[in-house]
């Protein structure tokens, strides 16, 4: 277990965005509201073509280690990719 603050999302969102990516559920447990909701209207407008998008970050979000998933996502909020 990781004692880097916020590391301890990683793994969540990580399987979210693999499993229900499509619907933005990693981007809100991320606290990325706004891109959550983009990615939620963009997966009815394009039929559910965003759960490639979910899917990648998913796995991006894997493979970094937990200092390299803090310092993106949580400390300098990188939206996507």
């Amino acid at each position: 277990m990781s004692t880097i603050p916020g590391a301890e999302k990683k793994i969540i969102a990580g399987i979210c965005g693999i499993l229900l990516g499509g619907w933005g559920v990693h981007k809100f447990i991320l606290g990325y509201t706004k891109e959550g909701i983009i990615t939620l209207v963009l997966f009815f407008l394009t039929c559910g073509l965003t759960w490639i998008l979910g899917l990648i970050e998913g796995i991006i979000y894997l493979t970094k280690t937990d200092q390299e998933f803090v310092d993106t996502y949580i400390t300098n909020k990188k939206n996507w990719f």
